[in-house]
Formats: C-alpha cells, structure tokens, sequence
C-alpha cells in the first residue's frame, strides 16, 4: 500500500495533540508578569511534551521517509503509537498541577515509555516489511538510542514513586538525548 494516507493522518493527529496542549494551558487571572510565576509549571511541562511530540513527529517523518510501502500491520502499529501520544495532552495537564504528586509523574513516563515500545513495534514492522537489508533497516541499525530511552523511561517511573522531580529529570533527559541529531536516516538515504 502507499503510505501517503498513513503520513497525511498522522500529520493531522500530531497537529491537534500540540493544539489540545496549548489549549489547555491557563492565563494567570492577574495582569502583572509577576503572575506568570503561578502558571510556570504548567508552561514547562508543555514545553517537555511539545518537544517530545515534536521528536516523536520528527522520527515519524524521517522513518515513513525511509519507507516505501505500508501493510495491514503497520497501519495498526503507527495507530498504536499515535494512540499514545494523544493521551500526552492529558498527562501534561495532571502533571502541571503538581509537579511533586508521584501519580502524575508516573503516569506521565508510563505514557511516554509505552509511546516508545510503540515507536519501536512500528520500526520493526517497517524493517520487516522492507527487509532486512534494506536501505531503511541499515538506517536504523541496533536502534540504541531507542532501546536506552525506554530503559530510562523505565528507570525514572520508579524513582517517580519516591522522588517525582528527579523522575522529571530523567525525562527531559531523555528529550536531550533525542534532541541531539539522528543522522542514519539522512545520511543513508543521500549516499
């Protein structure tokens, strides 16, 4: 199949998850910039999640870039993920009212570690469908960054439970760690 519909939905949906986000963001009531102090939070937490759904759209273009064919089961899986992702909008929102609560900061890794496993299931499938030889699985290779980041979404949902703010640490961790450019996918499909 051609994967120009599965590109096309997916743009669509990564558009209205950061709309949902920054919607949800709150005005101070007062009119000072002192009162932007009380919603600080709420706007660092949507600056994590809009750089993440940002990596995640960034990787999404670059992967269905690399492909050039989708199936079945490849539908369902980039289904899977942008399921995920869309619950990133609410996370954000429970997170922003209180940084310190474990119960949002673990829910919130939860959401982004199972995004992850989800990234990584549509990976393989493209890989499959294309072969293993292919110009699109040589890109990606062993995936490290991949398979590191899910160990540390995992790490810091634990930490979350005693310490929410270093688990948040460990998030952002992993933003910078994606922020840093991924070159395979360009570098092999332009040799």
């Amino acid at each position: 199949m051609n994967k120009g519909r599965l590109e096309a939905f997916s743009d669509g949906v990564f558009a209205v998850i950061i709309t949902i986000m920054v919607l949800e963001m709150k005005v101070p009531a007062q009119t000072s910039f002192a009162a932007l102090r009380s919603v600080l939070p709420a706007f660092l937490t949507y600056v994590v999640s809009f750089v993440y759904v940002g990596i995640y759209w960034n990787n999404h273009h670059h992967l269905l870039h690399a492909s050039e064919r989708v199936n079945g089961a490849i539908l369902w899986a980039n289904l899977h993920l942008l399921f995920w992702l869309s619950l990133v909008p609410f996370a954000t929102a429970w997170v922003s009212l209180s940084i310190d609560a474990s119960a949002p900061v673990a829910l919130y890794g939860a959401i982004l570690l199972c995004a992850g496993f989800a990234y990584y299931i549509l990976e393989q499938l493209l890989i499959r469908h294309h072969g293993k030889d292919s110009r699109l699985a040589l890109s990606v290779g062993r995936d490290r960054k991949g398979i590191a980041s899910l160990v540390l979404y995992a790490a810091a949902i634990s930490i979350a439970f005693q310490r929410p703010r270093i688990a948040c640490c460990g998030y952002v961790l992993v933003a910078i760690l994606w922020l840093i450019p991924d070159k395979r996918i360009e570098r092999n499909l332009h040799e």
